[in-house]
């Protein structure tokens, strides 16, 4: 039932940004803890931001804070991820998700979201 439509990703030198969107369907986005992890070849699944259930309460991964921001917006049931700063490190495809019933303690497990958005690619260049 819940869908979510990601895009906004792209090629860019160090130093840069982008934004990328998920556009959730298909449920209550506020009920809906929503996140963004990533994954590069050869290495496991990372947390990078997360906003919880209801609270909208916002958490960053360490190694992105400072640069990376999550955010949402209610009224489009979109939620977004403002990377500035970018680093070669960040290269890697970036998923959002969203779970009905996400614990806090779980908020960075990968495991406790039940919807993923198809991916879109991040590549930063030195």
């Amino acid at each position: 039932q819940v869908q979510l439509v990601e895009s906004g990703g792209g090629s860019v030198e160090a130093g840069g940004s982008l934004r990328l969107s998920c556009i959730f369907s298909g449920g209550n986005f506020r009920a809906y803890t929503v996140g963004w992890f990533r994954q590069a070849p050869g290495r496991e699944r990372e947390f990078v931001a997360a906003a919880f259930r209801n609270s909208g309460n916002t958490y960053h991964a360490n190694s992105v804070k400072g640069r990376f921001t999550i955010s949402k917006d209610n009224a489009k049931n979109t939620v977004y991820l403002q990377m500035n700063s970018l680093k070669p490190e960040d290269t890697a495809a970036y998923y959002c998700a969203a779970g009905a019933g996400v614990i806090l303690s779980a908020l960075r497990d990968g495991a406790a979201y039940s919807n993923w958005g198809q991916g879109t690619q991040v590549t930063v260049s030195s």
